[in-house]
C-alpha cells in the first residue's frame, strides 16, 4: 500500500496551453480521493500523470516516497482501469485478466489462483471463457477492474470508468466500488465529472477548474461548506440556487433582503458572520433548492413568485419558478408533503409564495465569488 504526493505539479502542451496549474495533493495510505470537475478541467490529465502516461511539465509525483517523474508506468506499482476498458478483443476473459501475470512470467497455478478469486470478487467466474465482444458493457468493466485488481499495485487509478454505462448499471457498479474498495484495502486515486459519484465515493473530493483546484474536502465539508461560487453550484443537484441580495447588519443581528422580503439569519450561520466580522453590504445569496419551502402570503419573509416548470421525480417535485423580475429559481418539495390536489395544482403559471430559513444560506462575496464564511 502506499501513499502518494504531488508537489507543484504541472502541464503544458507544446502549443503553451497550461492543462494544469502548480496542483499540490497529499494522498494518504487506503485512501480514496475523487478528482472531479466539468470536462477539460485537468482532472484525467493529472491522473495520467500520477500513472506515467502524460510527461510532467513540472513539478513531483511520489508514490511511497520515491520521485516517479523519470520511471515508465510499468515500474511505477499503479493499476490503472480506462474509460473505455481497454480489453484485448481476441482474447477471453481468462487471458486478458492474467496477461500482466504473464508478463511478469508468474507461474500459472498462481495466476489461476488470482483470476479465479478476482472473477469470484467481481460475480464474473460464468464468463471467464467469453471475448469481451460477448459481454455487456458492465460485464466488460468488471473485467478492467479484474485485469487491475490481480496486480496487487500499491495505487488503484481509475479514469471515468462509469460513463460509458447507462444510469440503472452506473449506479450497479457504484456500489460495487465501494465494495471492492473495501476489500482491496488500497489507495484509491478515481476521476470522474459526476459529482453524485464523487459524493458517494470518495474520503476526500478534489475539485477542480481550469487546470486549478478549487477547493478539496470531504463529501460532507464541500457540500456544507463550498469555499465560493462554483464549488457551491458544482456540487448538488439540482444545482444551488444563487441571488443577488443585501446583507444587512443591525447590531449582532443580520438579515438579508431578497426580493423585497426581510429574512433574519439565525443559528450557526448569524455567529460564523458575527466571528467573521462581516459588516452590510452586497452580497450573492446561495440556497440550495431543498431548503427552500412554499409560504403564505402576508408572511414578511415570503416571496412570490410564479410556476414555469414543475418536474415529477418520484418522492419530490422539481418546481422551477420565476419571481417578480425574472430570476429563475428550483424548488425541490417532497410529495409527501404534498396532498394529490396539491399537486396537481402545480401547473405552469401557478401563483406560489416561497421563503427559507436563515441557517440554510451561504453568502459569497460578489466580486471574488469567495465564500464570507468558509473561503
Amino acid at each position: 500500500m502506499a501513499s502518494v504526493k504531488l508537489t507543484d505539479v504541472k502541464k503544458v502542451y507544446d502549443n503553451n496551453v497550461t492543462a494544469v496549474h502548480d496542483f499540490n495533493l497529499d494522498i494518504k495510505d487506503k485512501e480514496f480521493v475523487v478528482f472531479v470537475g466539468p470536462s477539460g478541467c485537468g482532472k484525467s490529465t493529472t491522473l495520467r500523470m500520477i500513472a506515467g502516461l502524460e510527461d510532467i511539465s513540472g513539478g513531483t509525483v511520489e508514490i511511497d516516497g520515491v520521485v516517479v517523474n523519470d520511471l515508465q508506468p510499468k515500474d511505477r506499482d499503479i493499476a490503472m482501469v480506462f474509460q473505455n476498458y481497454a480489453l484485448y478483443p481476441h482474447m477471453t476473459v481468462y487471458d486478458n485478466i492474467a496477461f500482466s501475470l504473464r508478463l511478469k512470467k508468474i507461474p500459472e497455478d498462481e495466476i489461476y489462483e488470482k483470476v479465479t478469486n478476482a472473477a469470484e470478487i467481481l460475480g464474473i467466474t460464468q464468463y471467464l471463457t467469453r471475448k469481451p465482444r460477448a459481454l455487456s458493457g458492465g460485464q466488460r468493466q468488471r473485467v478492467a477492474i479484474g485485469r487491475a485488481m490481480v496486480r496487487n499495485a500499491k495505487v488503484f487509478l481509475m479514469d471515468e470508468p462509469l460513463s460509458n454505462l447507462d444510469a440503472k448499471l452506473r449506479n450497479q457498479m457504484r456500489a460495487e466500488i465501494i465494495l471492492l474498495r473495501q476489500k482491496l484495502d488500497t489507495t484509491f486515486i478515481y476521476v470522474t465529472h459526476d459529482q453524485t459519484e464523487a459524493m458517494t465515493l470518495g474520503d476526500r473530493i478534489v475539485i477542480m477548474r481550469d487546470g486549478i483546484i478549487e477547493q478539496v474536502g470531504s463529501p460532507t465539508e464541500v457540500f456544507e461548506k463550498p469555499r465560493n461560487i462554483f464549488v457551491a453550484e458544482f456540487i448538488g443537484a439540482p444545482k444551488m440556487n444563487m441571488i443577488e441580495t443585501k446583507l444587512i447588519k443591525e447590531g449582532d443581528r443580520y438579515f438579508v433582503t431578497p426580493f423585497g422580503a426581510k429574512i433574519e439569519v439565525d443559528g450557526e450561520k448569524r455567529q460564523e458572520l458575527l466571528n467573521k466580522g462581516v459588516e452590510s453590504q452586497d452580497v450573492v445569496l446561495g440556497v440550495r433548492p431543498e431548503h427552500i419551502v412554499l409560504s403564505e402570503q402576508g408572511s414578511a419573509a415570503a416571496i412570490p413568485c410564479t410556476l414555469e416548470v414543475n418536474e415529477m421525480m418520484g418522492s419530490e417535485l422539481h418546481l422551477h419558478v420565476y419571481t417578480e423580475d425574472e430570476t429563475r429559481l428550483i424548488v425541490r418539495i417532497p410529495t409527501i408533503n404534498l396532498s394529490l390536489d396539491q399537486r396537481r395544482e402545480m401547473a405552469y403559471g401557478k401563483k406560489l409564495y416561497i421563503t427559507f430559513e436563515g441557517k440554510v444560506m451561504h453568502f459569497f462575496d460578489k466580486e471574488s465569488s469567495l465564500n464570507l464564511i468558509y473561503a
